[in-house]
């Protein structure tokens, strides 16, 4: 029998594992009989890590030594850290995976060493970097990183193999938000677009809940067991009005005297969840316009993550999409069944289906005037392979910095820096050199980059880990927004950095052919040259686009003849 696989959903409040078995993908379960394991982990002074449902019962009495909600910290570069702990998010997640692949391992009666783990549609590379770093401290092998709602899709997707249709996954869990629109055709499940938000979800719900029964009263400024126990009794209040129309926040002797009661109506949870939920709006109108798609050509939209069982997600779902949404998968399941379903198919246990996942977000580099140069453009099918060759800007420039960035603006400052090779080479005069530079994003969207020197077949590589980019990922919901909103000043600034180029390399190109003619060209061609020229000097001065483009376009004709006298000279020699 073939190796087993493992499909695992390493998820911010709840995680799930599971495999293939007997053609049928199955979720496993605990010695408790629980399917569903909570992503907390107990540190306790002396003895091994404590995971799941035990955790929990431990943060009650010592929360300074309970990690939750790790996922939000992993690729971040920063520490979970309490009075009593500091660790790594990928040394709590592997403490996670280690439980995972133990209650599988006992579950089927055999050792498990690969593994499929899903992540939030807009992971960037550092972070799913991390994840699978952090399945390999937890001695797995992790053969694919796989997108939530991609994984949902498959999972709704497998009694419909023979259909043609096209499917929108909303993805609201405990701490990251993902939309992703797919299109399934015999078997063939490709990602048409997707975009999300990995600090957005039920997390921040609990937050205005426990922020609003305080009032006066900032979070962070109480200590850590109060903020816990805040927290807690928040997410049952949300829970509760996700079914009933009144529930108490009751917190007894909250610091020790005081008690805490309130009561909510479904009405209250709403005004406070609304805000949260609104921000998922401009995400699902920016996966609709990438995917070329309007709600109506949508034949579904799948609920995924336990935020969605909050009726007014639901409702908000109907509005965007024109539709009452489909809930016929188990929200907390759905991605952990889909991992499930892309382990089988890794394996050979799973056939007839094939899945083409995209990259998130657009990634090039750096090119001389500060502009961004796309290589992978947004929502490009993984795994993906692309290049371009690159030349010196400067005569004797002895070598050349490949900034590499992440983003959807035209202007490099404004997107995110993932690393920076420097490429040596023979100097030179302008436009002498030749550097190859190729991106392969692999089927995990982990990104390696390799520039060579044509002249000497050198090859620089960089592979994109967590060290190499520190992305506030609160900013990528503002990333896309801004590149929508900025769209017409982007475009302006990019035109006008290219017609400065253009306008400084023929005001160069004249100065030096112009003496190089001699008396080849007459007076008048000389004239009408040098008053091209001083129009182009004057347009750059008053950075006035249009009037640089007509001046250089002017400037580029009467030049015509100039160039050919120079061509011959050169002949002549």
């Amino acid at each position: 029998m073939p190796e087993p696989i493992l499909g695992i959903d390493l998820g911010t409040t709840n995680s799930l594992v599971g495999c293939v078995d007997s053609g049928f993908p199955i979720l496993l379960a605990d010695g408790d009989g629980n399917r569903i394991t909570p992503s907390a982990v107990f540190y306790p002074a002396d003895g091994h890590p404590v995971v799941g449902h035990a955790a929990l019962r431990q943060q009650a009495l010592d929360p300074a030594r309970t990690a939750t909600s790790i996922k939000r910290l992993i690729g971040s570069g920063k520490n979970f850290q309490t009075d009593a702990l500091d660790l790594s998010p990928e040394q709590v997640s592997a403490d996670i995976l280690r439980h995972l692949k133990t209650v599988a391992e006992t579950a089927m009666g055999k050792s498990c060493e690969k593994a499929v783990i899903t992540v939030p549609a807009y992971f960037n590379d550092a972070q799913r970097a991390s994840t699978k770093r952090a399945g390999e401290l937890a001695g797995l092998e992790v053969i694919r990183i796989v997108n939530e709602p991609t994984a949902a899709a498959l999972a709704y997707g497998l009694d419909k193999l023979d259909t043609k249709s096209k499917i929108a996954v909303y993805d609201l869990g405990g701490g990251t938000f993902d939309l992703s629109i797919l299109e399934l055709d015999d078997g063939l499940f490709e990602v048409l677009a997707t975009c999300g938000d990995t600090q957005l979800g039920g997390d921040d719900i609990d937050h205005a809940i426990a922020e609003t029964v305080l009032s006066s009263k900032n979070l962070t400024d109480l200590p850590l067991d109060q903020r816990t126990r805040l927290l807690t009794e928040a997410r049952r209040v949300k829970e509760a009005l996700s079914e009933n129309e009144t529930a108490t926040f009751r917190l007894p002797f909250f610091d020790g005297e005081t008690s805490i009661e309130r009561e909510f109506t479904r009405a209250d949870f709403e005004s406070l969840a609304k805000p949260i939920v609104d921000r998922t709006t401009p995400l699902c109108r920016s996966a609709l316009t990438d995917a070329n798609l309007t709600p109506a050509d949508l034949d579904a939209v799948i609920l995924v993550g336990g935020s969605t069982r909050i009726p007014l997600v639901r409702q908000h779902v109907a509005k965007i999409f024109e539709q009452e949404p489909d809930t016929s998968q188990n929200p907390d399941e759905a991605v952990a069944l889909g991992a499930v379903i892309q382990a089988g198919i890794l394996g050979g246990t799973l056939q007839r289906i094939l899945l083409l996942d995209v990259t998130p977000l657009s990634l090039g580099i750096e090119t001389f005037g500060g502009l961004m140069n796309v290589i992978i453009p947004r929502n490009t099918t993984i795994p993906a392979k692309r290049g371009e060759m690159f030349t010196n800007a400067v005569t004797n420039q002895k070598s050349m910095a490949i900034r590499i960035l992440q983003g959807e603006r035209e202007l490099a400052k404004d997107n995110w820096q993932l690393g920076e090779i420097e490429v040596p080479f023979p100097h030179g005069p302008k436009g002498s050199a030749r550097v190859g530079v190729q991106f392969e994003l692999d089927e995990n969207g982990i990104l390696t980059v390799l520039c060579r020197d044509t002249a000497t077949n050198k090859d620089t590589v960089l592979e994109i880990q967590s060290a190499a980019v520190d992305v506030d990922d609160t900013n990528v919901e503002q990333m896309i927004a801004d590149s929508v909103d900025h769209a017409f000043e982007d475009m302006q600034a990019r035109r006008w950095t290219e017609a400065k180029l253009k306008a400084e390399e023929l005001l160069t190109a004249i100065t030096e052919a112009l003496p190089l003619a001699g008396d080849a060209l007459d007076e008048k061609e000389r004239a009408t040259i040098l008053s091209a020229e001083k129009v182009v000097r004057t347009a750059l001065e008053t950075e006035d686009l249009t009037a640089l483009q007509t001046a250089n376009k002017t400037l580029d004709q009467s030049t015509e003849h100039l160039a050919a006298l120079i061509v011959e000279q050169a002949f002549e020699e």
